[in-house]
């Protein structure tokens, strides 16, 4: 397919532009550490004013006290990082990728994204649409034949109203699985096989599933006929120079990635769903998510029009101010105000990733130890807009 094989020259024209950031925190002052300088997005740098060096240093330091707060005993296992306009205003890792072998944990130290990793695969299915390579408004069974639910397009596996049962659920009948490796070729299979009954009517309700974007792992594999690894590597994580991030491969990853923990510190043993990709097993890296969130700013990374049904809510059937647009999360205050993020939670694996889009923040936490530590980030985004969070409020990890 020409597509394919032009596709790293299509994305140094998607990244071409950015419109600039205006608000009274910025100025065009030159200087700035070498520490402090901006993550550029390989080969193009998505420009942002840089911030004034007393607004830098005034927001780092309350940062940093939250930091200290949440993680009193520096029991941190990962990594946390603040970035404002790309200039990273505060970020710190510790803890072990393998605690057996001492392997600490700095800045190039890829950890379980958990259900972070839904934020990188709906890019690359929108890509795809953006492209005219796929519909977002297809039927599933128009891509995967063998897809036994007629009603349920894209757009439902995208925003989770399809109603699709979760994997892990008949996966773990052993009438139905003998719990050896399951691919997502196999959900797929079984799903034909089986016929499960539906949660509800597609596009009725929200009902958040990871078999969702297993699915969609298989429809970037139909649509680009390359593997989904290979795929992400090349659609997204090359082009955006994400070096530090990359799709788990149980057979040739497992003995290298970053373990996983317990909050006790004791090891999370590998099952027979860790081989499943798309709604999870992506691995990566704080400063490769703030590269991505760079990327997001550019006009060009993804048609406007698109980009507005990215950060739209889809599901309104009850109220409140939770919502969920095509692979990100929000909240949708009265006020006007809106916070996107996306949280996950695997094994002993939890993260988030918030961003601000009309603030140019990007907040991420990821650990490898069982924590709810790294979902209290979002509480930071008072610093920088008038977000109606209450600091008392836990968030949930899903």
């Amino acid at each position: 397919m020409r597509f394919l094989q032009f596709t790293p020259y299509i994305f140094i024209l998607l990244l071409a532009s950015c419109q600039k950031d205006k608000n009274t925190a910025e100025t065009t002052d030159t200087d700035q550490n070498a520490k402090d300088t901006v993550l550029h997005i390989t080969p193009l740098d998505v420009k942002l004013n840089k911030l004034t060096a007393n607004w830098k240093n005034a927001k780092a330091n309350s940062v940093k006290q939250f930091y200290n707060k949440t993680w009193p005993k520096d029991d941190l296992s990962g990594g946390f990082l603040v970035a404002k306009n790309g200039q990273i205003l505060f970020e710190t890792y510790g803890g072990y990728a393998n605690r057996k072998n001492k392997t600490e944990i700095d800045a190039n130290t890829p950890i379980h994204l958990a259900s972070v990793s839904k934020v990188l695969t709906a890019a690359v299915v929108l890509k795809l649409i953006d492209l005219e390579k796929l519909d977002i408004d297809a039927k599933v069974n128009s891509i995967l034949p063998e897809f036994p639910y007629e009603d349920i397009s894209i757009k439902m596996l995208l925003n989770h109203r399809s109603g699709l049962p979760n994997y892990a659920y008949f996966g773990d009948d052993r009438a139905i699985w003998d719990r050896s490796m399951m691919k997502n070729q196999d959900i797929l299979d079984l799903l034909a096989l089986h016929k499960f009954g539906l949660y509800f009517k597609p596009d009725k309700k929200f009902g958040y599933c990871n078999t969702n974007y297993a699915i969609l792992a298989l429809v970037i594999e139909k649509v680009t006929k390359m593997n989904y690894r290979d795929a992400m590597k090349k659609i997204i994580f090359d082009p955006l120079g994400m070096k530090n991030t990359y799709v788990f491969d149980y057979y040739k990853d497992k003995e290298t990635a970053s373990q996983s923990y317990k909050g006790n510190n004791v090891l999370y043993d590998y099952d027979f769903l860790d081989n499943i990709y798309g709604d999870k097993n992506i691995y990566s890296t704080p400063r490769d998510m703030l590269k991505f969130d760079l990327a997001t700013y550019s006009k060009k990374f993804l048609n406007p029009k698109l980009v507005k049904q990215v950060f739209q809510g889809y599901s309104y059937e009850h109220k409140g101010e939770r919502n969920y647009g095509l692979g990100i999360r929000m909240h949708e205050w009265k006020t006007g105000e809106k916070l996107f993020y996306h949280n996950g939670w695997w094994h002993g694996n939890t993260s988030s990733y918030v961003t601000l889009k009309g603030d140019t923040v990007a907040m991420i936490a990821l650990s490898n130890k069982f924590s709810y530590k790294p979902y209290k980030i979002w509480k930071l985004s008072t610093l920088f807009g008038k977000y109606p969070i209450k600091q008392d409020k836990e968030d949930g990890a899903e």
